[in-house]
């Protein structure tokens, strides 16, 4: 099967810009990043055991396709004839996590703390969460899953701001943010407090301290809380801070 048929198959898209969701005009760096974004979303280390034979095959398309658009030859032969020639099929042995990596470095957790001190009551997080609150009816509940970097102590702080712009009519008044049940609010404080609870308990089990290592528990914390906007997180923060290994070593994999 062909890298246009996988695409159909494992994204509904036959169209290689159509699956990263950009522009056919897109610049090297937009690719770049969108792959990274979506591979990030399929990788089959971040999927349950169930999920992870489609994640595979999802990932190995998305490593196929990036090789297409980054290459410009291959680039301007499929812009201009819509089609992928079989000469890829070579790539079929290729370790697509081993070509992932030599694209992206392991990110840090001082880089996620960093990240996170400056996203924080910044322009693109006002952006981001009045984004979200359209596009959820004002359910806080998705609001707080959507918006990165938030917890659950960000309540209070996005109430304040949402009911500021709905006041100054710069959004609309959802019932569902302005009259939603209190239960759900303490029902949320209270899964919050699970859920650290249980991320100290992890960390003290795999006996993480306050090194790179802590990472493996603040991604299981994040990623048991709210998935989507863990993926968001992660994908933004890692296309922010990663850097792309020259291009000498490319062929070599790294240990």
């Amino acid at each position: 099967m062909g890298l246009i048929e996988d695409c159909v198959e494992h994204f509904n898209e036959k169209n290689l810009y159509a699956v990263l969701a950009v522009e056919t005009s897109a610049k090297p760096n937009e690719l770049k990043k969108a792959y990274h974004r979506c591979s990030l979303k399929v990788h089959p280390d971040r999927v349950s055991e169930s999920d992870k034979n489609d994640a595979t095959k999802k990932f190995q398309t998305l490593g196929k396709l990036y090789s297409v658009l980054s290459d410009k030859e291959k680039r301007s032969i499929y812009d201009e004839t819509g089609k992928v020639f079989d000469d890829l099929d070579t790539d079929q042995e290729m370790d697509w996590n081993d070509y992932w990596r030599l694209l992206f470095q392991k990110i840090t957790v001082k880089d996620i703390e960093k990240f996170e001190e400056t996203y924080r009551e910044s322009p693109e997080e006002l952006e981001e969460l009045k984004k979200a609150y359209i596009e959820f009816s004002g359910d806080m509940e998705e609001i707080l899953k959507n918006v990165m970097c938030c917890t659950y102590d960000d309540e209070p702080r996005f109430r304040k701001t949402l009911q500021e712009l709905i006041d100054n009519d710069e959004l609309p008044e959802y019932e569902m943010f302005t009259k939603e049940d209190k239960k759900k609010s303490k029902k949320r404080k209270k899964k919050a407090m699970a859920e650290e609870k249980e991320a100290e308990s992890m960390k003290k089990e795999f006996n993480l301290g306050d090194a790179d290592d802590s990472l493996m528990a603040m991604i299981q914390k994040k990623q048991a809380s709210r998935q989507q906007g863990a993926d968001d997180f992660f994908a933004q923060l890692e296309a922010k801070y990663a850097k792309p290994k020259s291009k000498s070593g490319g062929k070599k994999k790294k240990k």
